[in-house]
């Protein structure tokens, strides 16, 4: 009994070292926003006025689809200290919910008492970084310019996410600007964090497909701030998708291609990877695992109110081969598929035709891959930089002074074609 007792400590001593560790490593790269801070006061009011448009947004917000004029709309609501725009709220809302994202999570996350956390990385962006306590979603103020032009295109780019629901482009989820009286003007979005859940990331990557400024250092000299590698870091190495390879390959070249239509370049593939655990190894070939992922996979863009669609012609299918899709594919091990039924030829022609793939069984799916040994994070980010006449300057003074290297300032084209051969060379 006196050993049991004298045990007792010890452990919850362990528990409590194992958990400050935890939140040490949690939070690596970002600093808590509290009432000291100087972005206090900012952030409160961001979130007081996001929790009131969401609540307005939520209760006029029935239709699937929304309407031309709603692109267009915006709101400005008058609070204690400031006001608040909202632009383009209801097409926000149905993003959030093709995403399987509720109001009611939405609300949580970035209204909640707890601080928001401050970003800290060697990004040279002068935009401010914020994310929710939780770090499921990326808050960043932009300019005038950067933000009419998304606003500009928001019909384009959700009509690209309706074709194709599984596309690697990060997920806008609300457009906003806060204005305090003789003090500041700021637009900022709210984005899906590509990185979510971040716990076992070791490691991360910024990738533009070029070779001109692409290196950086990776030691913190003992800072506790979150390094993002780049292209010239990654020399010598693979990104293992196994049979997720071609998928990957074939849907950044169709994002790549909106991009170039919208004559924007300088876009980065964001990359990072954790690994993948026995359990989850095994977990992700149970039957019930896929049938979960692939009533995911379907469902997507229908949103949590969705009615459940037929799942069994496309199950029958990942059965054989997980994470493709293969119609010859004979079943897993112990799953005996005894009696053909009827295929939904429309359903499965649709899965085709918008190009999706077995979605893992996780929060944040879009923007997640497992490879054979790797989780992988992944999302294309900094769609807003256009080629006009200053970047044709960039791109003429670029050509003199680095002639036959490969330089980011070029034309969305080459930006396009070269950006897809370097996810060609480095998958596996």
């Amino acid at each position: 009994m006196e050993d049991r007792k004298a045990a007792g400590p010890s452990r919850a001593a362990r528990r409590g070292r194992w958990w400050r560790l935890r939140q040490r490593w949690r939070m690596v790269g970002v600093f808590e926003i509290n009432p000291e801070h100087e972005f206090y006061q900012l952030t409160s009011m961001m979130k007081e006025g996001m929790r009131s448009s969401v609540q307005t947004t939520g209760d006029t917000s029935g239709q699937d689809t929304p309407a031309a004029e709603q692109f267009a709309a915006e709101e400005t609501q008058t609070h204690e200290g400031f006001q608040m725009q909202t632009f383009a709220a209801s097409v926000f809302a149905q993003q959030r919910r093709c995403l399987d994202i509720t109001e009611e999570e939405y609300t949580t996350s970035l209204c909640s008492d707890r601080c928001y956390l401050q970003f800290v990385s060697n990004s040279k962006s002068k935009a401010d970084f914020f994310v929710t306590n939780d770090k499921r979603f990326f808050l960043k103020t932009q300019s005038k310019r950067e933000v009419s032009f998304l606003l500009s295109n928001l019909q384009a780019y959700m009509a690209h996410l309706e074709k194709y629901p599984h596309s690697l482009m990060v997920k806008f989820l609300g457009v906003h600007r806060i204005v305090i009286p003789n003090q500041i003007k700021k637009y900022f979005i709210v984005m899906q964090s590509v990185f979510y859940p971040d716990d076992r990331i070791n490691i991360r990557y910024d990738i533009k497909g070029c070779e001109v400024g692409r290196r950086s250092n990776p030691d913190t000299g003992g800072k506790q701030i979150i390094k993002v590698l780049k292209d010239n870091n990654f020399e010598g190495q693979t990104i293992a998708f196994g049979q997720e390879k071609s998928w990957f390959a074939h849907q950044v070249k169709v994002d790549a291609a909106f991009l170039q239509e919208l004559n924007v370049l300088d876009y980065s593939l964001l990359l990072a990877q954790q690994p993948l655990h026995r359990d989850e190894l095994d977990g992700k070939h149970s039957l019930a695992n896929l049938v979960i992922r692939t009533t995911k996979s379907l469902d997507l863009e229908d949103g949590p109110t969705g009615s459940d669609p037929p799942t069994v012609s496309l199950l029958k299918e990942t059965l054989g081969e997980e994470g493709s899709v293969q119609p010859q594919a004979a079943a897993g091990e112990g799953i005996p598929l005894q009696e053909k039924e009827t295929r939904s030829d429309s359903e499965l022609q649709e899965f085709h035709e918008h190009h999706r793939r077995l979605l893992p069984n996780c929060k944040n799916s879009n923007h997640v891959i497992d490879g054979p040994e790797q989780r992988y994070f992944v999302g294309i980010i900094d769609i807003f930089t256009v080629y006009g006449w200053k970047k044709r300057l960039e791109n003429m003074w670029k050509s003199l002074r680095y002639p036959g290297r490969a330089f980011s300032t070029v034309s969305p084209a080459k930006y396009s074609g070269r950006f897809c051969q370097w996810i060609q060379d480095h998958s596996q």
